[in-house]
């Protein structure tokens, strides 16, 4: 509600904005995000990813991405908002991590194994470095707000934008054309089929902590896993440890759901909580060289 009354009392007097630039260098002796922008084959990938890690932690709306600066040995991002509630939620989720963390697994994800992500990341409004002052966001937004843009949207944005959006309205129609028997991963059909004790084991050994956030999104279309289910199993199981509760996780869905307990089903469920590596290995996808 606050951010609601400030924006709307600056509004009053003049719209809104100003500037950061969040400069992303990778420490990892094997991967150079700055490369990989520069290369024409992974500049496209390089801008989803960070497209994917700021709409996860800001939304849709009030900023858009201006331009990419070659800082060497940083990629720099320079970001424009034009609402002071989405550069709260931006300074918000940098200050706390969430940034970095969905920048992780969508590089993991679409860039390089995820063992080689190590980001460093710097915050900067004109010549004032935010990370010195994350503790006290006001400060940081009177900081980007007296940092106004002076430039318009670079061209290759514009083009990368373009593209991104054509490559979604493509991705919309291959769901459309997935057969029943069938679902989609990473825009790539996999045939579903029923899940397999070898399914169970593998989901075991490799979920870990994780095995409940999967579990309670199974629970929304299985009634076995619903109530207290899942927090039982944890009771009971614990003293076996984290795979034995897995186990039994699956072991449940499949005695209860049948022949509905379909692989498509957990891969999904994998998805939906970013456990994205998790899913490639159920699907026995190569990591890439």
């Amino acid at each position: 509600m606050m951010d609601s009354m400030d924006e709307k009392t600056t509004v009053g007097v003049t719209p809104w904005a100003g500037c950061v630039v969040v400069f992303l260098q990778s420490v990892s002796p094997s991967v150079n995000l700055l490369s990989i922008y520069k290369d024409p084959n992974g500049k496209f990938s390089v801008f989803k990813v960070l497209k994917l890690t700021l709409s996860d932690v800001i939304g849709y709306e009030g900023y858009e991405i201006l331009k990419l600066h070659d800082a060497d040995p940083a990629l720099g991002v320079e970001l424009k908002f034009t609402a002071m509630s989405p550069c709260r939620r931006f300074l918000e989720s940098y200050a706390c991590g969430l940034l970095r963390q969905a920048l992780h697994q969508h590089s993991s994800r679409l860039l390089v194994r995820p063992e080689d992500v190590n980001i460093q990341m710097q915050l900067k409004a004109a010549t004032h470095t935010l990370d010195h002052c994350l503790n006290d966001l006001e400060c940081c937004l009177t900081y980007i707000s007296t940092s106004q843009p002076v430039r318009l949207r670079d061209d290759e944005i514009t083009q990368l934008e373009q593209a991104l959006e054509l490559s979604y309205a493509c991705q919309t129609l291959r769901i459309k054309e997935v057969p029943n028997n069938c679902f989609l991963f990473q825009e790539r059909v996999f045939g579903d089929r029923q899940l397999t004790p070898a399914d169970q084991q593998r989901f075991a050994a490799h979920i870990g902590r994780d095995w409940k956030r999967v579990g309670r999104t199974l629970q929304k279309g299985c009634r076995a896993l619903k109530g207290s289910a899942i927090d039982n199993l944890a009771y009971e199981y614990e003293r076996e440890g984290l795979y034995e509760q897995a186990y039994q996780l699956l072991g449940r869905f499949i005695q209860s759901e049948g022949r509905n307990a379909k692989l498509g089903r957990i891969i999904g469920a994998l998805e939906e909580n970013k456990l994205t590596t998790i899913a490639e290995i159920m699907l026995d996808i190569k990591p890439r060289d």
